[in-house]
């Protein structure tokens, strides 16, 4: 797939849908260790909103507005602080790919910037604090990195998602420093974090689909 128009965007969507649905008890199990166990109800409620309304909206919106449906709806749908970054993630996309009809690889760069930035600054994190601002950095560098190249799509996000899972994967060695994690910091250690967990889900589905 050398691109993401509107009507694969809404497969996307329902493709996430289905991850975060297999993913819920898994998630709940892991968020369990050092949290309060929503995040897999969180994440699968959020998606399958999300899936239904950009299905709704039809491919006739665009990418722009179908990200921003999918981000108000997640904020309404699942008003915790997971589903509230997510939302985030997801307006700030919208803005950054307006007048887009296509997500190639220099504007899904723009999709992940945007997102991460979003994260940032709405979750008030950073690097190193064992979040899932740890997993969209990577993955926004790998891509920007890509489209600096010229890399083709499905390439570009395979890097990414490469890149997200050595990420996640550094996050067994931090300190949790947010949310109710940070109250078991020495016991998170160890541990991948739960909200990187998500933020890697999102990109290897993204990944797969885009080379489907």
């Amino acid at each position: 797939m050398d691109a993401i128009n509107a009507s694969d965007l809404i497969r996307l969507f329902e493709t996430w849908k289905s991850l975060f649905a297999e993913q819920r008890d898994f998630l709940i199990s892991l968020d369990g260790k050092v949290g309060d166990s929503d995040l897999g109800i969180t994440m699968s409620k959020a998606f399958a909103a999300a899936a239904e309304a950009v299905a709704a909206e039809g491919e006739a919106a665009g990418i722009s507005k179908l990200l921003r449906t999918a981000g108000a709806t997640m904020a309404r749908t699942a008003p915790s602080t997971m589903g509230t970054l997510t939302a985030t993630g997801f307006l700030r996309a919208s803005k950054a790919t307006e007048g887009a009809d296509i997500l190639g690889t220099g504007e899904t760069a723009a999709f992940w910037r945007a997102f991460r930035d979003g994260v940032a600054e709405r979750g008030k994190a950073k690097l190193g604090d064992k979040t899932l601002l740890d997993v969209l950095d990577p993955i926004a560098v790998a891509l920007e990195t890509a489209a600096g190249s010229g890399e083709p799509l499905a390439k570009a996000l395979a890097a990414a998602s490469d890149a997200a899972e050595r990420a996640l994967e550094a996050t067994k060695s931090m300190l949790a420093q947010h949310g109710k994690a940070a109250a078991f910091q020495e016991k998170t250690i160890g541990l991948q974090d739960a909200g990187a967990t998500v933020g890697h889900f999102l990109i290897r589905s993204m990944a797969e689909f885009a080379d489907s």
